[in-house]
């Protein structure tokens, strides 16, 4: 750490932060009973129990109020507490929700308060030496949270801010975070008219526009192509199935609350579908395999449900009916190292592709507690993965015991265009369904054996992996990606004929056009074609029809000049191929 640093970490100097504006809060607004602040990986928070809304006037007020107290610099003090006088004292300020905090407290643990000044919060620390220390902050933002996370319980409200030790730090980081809320995917949706999510049909339900579902399409005619060149066998399953066959896979028991509720048919409880893998182990055992067979690839674009809570939902990245990019390789387990090889390289190949270079790699191992199968599996499991890893030559971390019950895991992590990290592919082994569903293949010995299977994903799911695009780019898709590539606009009606047969020209070259030939002035539709975020745009006046050319123009404001329409369409033709 450079020597002018106080000698803390970030997450100490943000800890502190929010124990500041939590002083600030309660000298502007002493009807205010305080719950929690932690710090975050982007900031701190604190949340508050006060009748009245906080208002953006509000955080200016508390914000002038924390600088005041970072001038008083007053000395962050410990103050170790025995249960019961810790107990009396948040009792006789009436702060509910501290004795709550005590009260849930296991036995002998220590408690400790911290206080800065007037202002006493319960607290494990550590803090800065003094308020003096925290120099370079902002407060964000305002949300509702419920108390500890249940929505039985109380509504509070929340309030975001940030801190970093140089105010460099803290400029890049506004910056950053305005430059996030131009990229929003969910306001871009709608500006650039990709999709929609209607609140009359359902939260989190998502319906692609015409646009979107180019880029959509797109997007899954690339995955499928990369699995068929990749020995993949592409499926269909059902949307609803049994609620029978999910208590065989275990769902019913371990994912109930988060299963859309059953409907009868017949006499019989049917579920939609929460997962893909049911229905792709009952294809494999329509026929018995040998080991000649193996590895066999079952993959699906399968859209499956969810029932996720209201308060979660968010835009493309937190819905409840979406499509998976599943495949479910049965393997033997002297391939399975070779095959996980090949799926990461297919993963990375994949995300590459879309214009994503910058991962962070995980490899989560078996849980400390519950899991499935016997152990001497797992160290197989996970060995075979750390190989795999290790031959790749790219740097990955362990996350030790965080891997699903039914098995250890590869997460793949991409950074986007601000480096910020989005969940995308996963490699997930399964000890579980094997055994549930009596997964076999005959050995070259001649008798029944037990594979391995191998879940795996290369974008998560394909409402998520479009919102990260859609932020990535900003919504200024690369050529081959946008949904419309050129849009023809005409200066005067007098090139309104010329200009519906370039457009015709494009189009049956395969570039995706418009023809903007309404009776508006050429900087209108400029100015819109750009907002749109076209790639190019062809205009045409009196000169270029006479010519035979279009005066193209980049979305980025490039005048390229006057070019015939037959080496234009090479142009886009060349760039589109390239992918870039």
């Amino acid at each position: 750490m450079n020597k002018t640093m106080p000698p803390f970490d970030i997450q100490t100097l943000r800890h502190s932060a929010a124990h500041i504006m939590a002083a600030a809060v309660v000298d502007l607004f002493p009807e205010t009973k305080i719950a929690i602040g932690p710090a975050t990986d982007e900031g701190f928070y604190y949340d508050f129990d006060r009748p009245a809304p906080f208002t953006p006037e509000d955080l200016e007020k508390i914000e002038q109020r924390m600088r005041e107290i970072v001038k008083e610099n007053a000395a962050f003090t410990r103050i170790p507490k025995s249960r019961e006088d810790a107990l009396a004292f948040f009792t006789s300020k009436q702060e509910k929700y501290k004795v709550e905090l005590i009260n849930a407290l296991p036995a002998g643990e220590e408690i400790t308060l911290y206080e800065s000044g007037k202002f006493v919060d319960l607290c494990r620390g550590p803090h800065a030496a003094s308020t003096g220390q925290v120099q370079h902050f902002k407060l964000l933002s305002i949300a509702g949270a419920y108390w500890r996370g249940d929505s039985e319980r109380e509504q509070l409200q929340r309030i975001y801010g940030t801190a970093f030790f140089t105010q460099q730090e803290l400029d890049d980081h506004l910056k950053k975070i305005e430059e996030a809320k131009k990229r929003d995917h969910r306001r871009l949706g709608k500006d650039l008219k990709l999709f929609s999510i209607h609140e009359s049909v359902g939260g989190g339900l998502v319906h692609w526009h015409p646009k979107g579902t180019i880029i959509k399409n797109i997007v899954e005619n690339y995955w499928r192509d990369l699995h068929a060149a990749r020995g993949y066998q592409l499926v269909s399953t059902p949307h609803i199935a049994s609620e029978e066959i999910y208590r065989v896979s275990g769902h019913l028991q371990n994912y109930a609350d988060m299963m859309y509720a059953p409907m009868e048919i017949e006499g019989r409880p049917y579920r939609v579908k929460p997962m893909n893998c049911p229905g792709h182990i009952m294809i494999y055992q329509t026929e018995l395999h040998s080991y000649r067979e193996l590895p066999i690839r079952i993959a699906e674009l399968g859209t499956v449900y969810r029932f996720e809570k209201s308060g979660v939902l968010h835009g493309l990245l937190r819905v409840r009916g979406f499509s998976i990019d599943d495949a479910h390789i049965i393997v033997m387990p002297e391939q399975i190292e070779e095959e996980i090889l090949s799926v990461f390289n297919m993963a990375l190949e994949f995300l590459r592709t879309f214009g994503f270079n910058e991962f962070e790699i995980y490899l989560a191992t078996r849980p400390h507690d519950k899991y499935a199968g016997n152990i001497e599996d797992w160290q197989k499991a996970e060995d075979s993965l750390k190989a795999a890893l290790s031959k790749t030559g790219l740097p990955f971390k362990v996350d030790e015991g965080g891997g699903a019950f039914y098995g250890p895991k590869i997460d793949v992590k991409v950074k986007d265009c601000l480096g910020r990290p989005w969940q995308c592919s996963t490699i997930q082994f399964d000890f579980n369904l094997p055994e549930r569903f009596d997964i076999t293949y005959v050995d070259n010995e001649g008798k029944r054996a037990r594979p391995y299977m191998v879940h795996r994903a290369l974008m998560g799911s394909m409402e998520r992996f479009m919102g990260v695009l859609i932020e990535h780019y900003g919504g200024a898709f690369p050529l081959w990606l946008a949904p419309v590539q050129a849009t023809v606009l005409n200066i005067t009606d007098k090139q309104a004929e010329y200009c519906a047969e370039v457009t015709l020209k494009l189009k049956n070259a395969g570039i995706r056009t418009e023809c903007d030939g309404r009776n508006e002035k050429i900087n209108l539709k400029i100015r819109e074609a750009t907002l749109q975020k076209i790639p190019y745009m062809a205009v045409i006046g009196e000169r270029e029809k006479q010519a035979g050319t279009v005066a193209v123009r980049s979305r980025h404001g490039k005048d390229m000049g006057a070019i015939k329409v037959e080496d234009f369409i090479e142009l886009l033709k060349t760039e589109a191929a390239g992918r870039i």
